[in-house]
């Protein structure tokens, strides 16, 4: 970036400039190869990867089984390094190529649902489960909005130009890095004297919002925390070792996970024994 740039009256896509995750996006949609997913037994089929929206579904399914309800899936991965969301199958899901995508053949016929927050409403209100008090769902819903508005200035704009951008870049830091404070000191201010986002007990809102805001404030995000000054958010940071010491919480993070240790590596996840059985360290140990 220099100060001289002038943008061109008609812009032209760079494949070479766009940073470590450059081949995640084009500006254009559809597939660009044919590949069929694979189907599994259980009544819903998840095709994602471990990223902050990927932990939003996995998060809530192990949370539904722990809660007794029928919520059987099976998690497929997806590697978007690879290129794997613009197979054919996976863009009949989803149009937008963007994982989480969910398959529900509780039905008589398969139901495609796209968008994190879309994913983790429909199975909410299919299980009757993590709503809160009827009188609290215009609360609940606004903050689950909140966060599907929100979190691409945090990714999509901090973390960004802050971890993965060509080169560092003053000006979008200081951009986002404003925005990224200005949002935890929403939260921060929204958590005063709660222990969850919305009524008394754990809700969608709070498995939307935790894996982002609450990785950040804990210091595992993007490798920022000292950088945003994130211990100054006292409440966000209680309410999010609250969160992630959920053992549903625990499981449901290592699902379709491919970095940190191996042992917290489930790539993909067909049944509850998997935890104990399929991580990355016991399958490379078998062989």
């Amino acid at each position: 970036m220099t100060e001289t740039y002038t943008p061109p009256k008609v812009w032209t896509w760079d494949k070479e400039n766009g940073g470590k995750w450059a081949g995640l996006n084009r500006p254009i949609s559809g597939p660009t190869h044919d590949k069929a997913l694979p189907v599994g037994r259980h009544p819903f089929q998840l095709y994602s990867m471990g990223t902050p929206n990927g932990v939003k579904v996995t998060v809530m399914f192990e949370e539904l089984l722990a809660a007794g309800h029928a919520a059987e899936y099976d998690a497929w991965l997806i590697r978007i390094g690879n290129g794997d969301q613009f197979g054919s199958g996976f863009v009949e899901v989803n149009p937008n190529s963007k994982i989480p995508a969910l398959v529900d053949r509780s039905g008589p016929e398969p139901v495609r649902v796209f968008e994190s927050g879309a994913i983790l409403l429909h199975l909410a209100e299919t299980f009757g489960a993590f709503l809160g008090a009827p009188k609290d769902r215009p609360e609940l819903l606004s903050w689950l909005m909140w966060q599907m508005g929100s979190a691409p200035y945090l990714g999509g704009g901090f973390g960004h130009f802050y971890a993965y951008a060509p080169y560092p870049m003053e000006y979008p830091i200081n951009r986002f890095a404003m925005e990224a404070k200005r949002q935890m000191d929403v939260l921060n201010k929204h958590l005063e004297g709660r222990e969850w986002m919305v009524g008394d007990s754990l809700t969608i809102a709070d498995i939307a919002i935790c894996p982002w805001y609450g990785r950040l404030a804990l210091g595992e995000a993007y490798d920022a925390g000292e950088f945003l000054s994130v211990h100054e958010y006292e409440n966000v940071v209680a309410w999010a070792k609250r969160f992630y010491a959920r053992p549903a919480v625990q499981r449901g993070k290592m699902v379709n996970r491919t970095f940190g240790p191996l042992s917290e590596q489930l790539w993909e996840r067909h049944d509850a024994s998997d935890f104990e059985t399929r991580t990355q360290d016991k399958l490379q140990a078998a062989e």
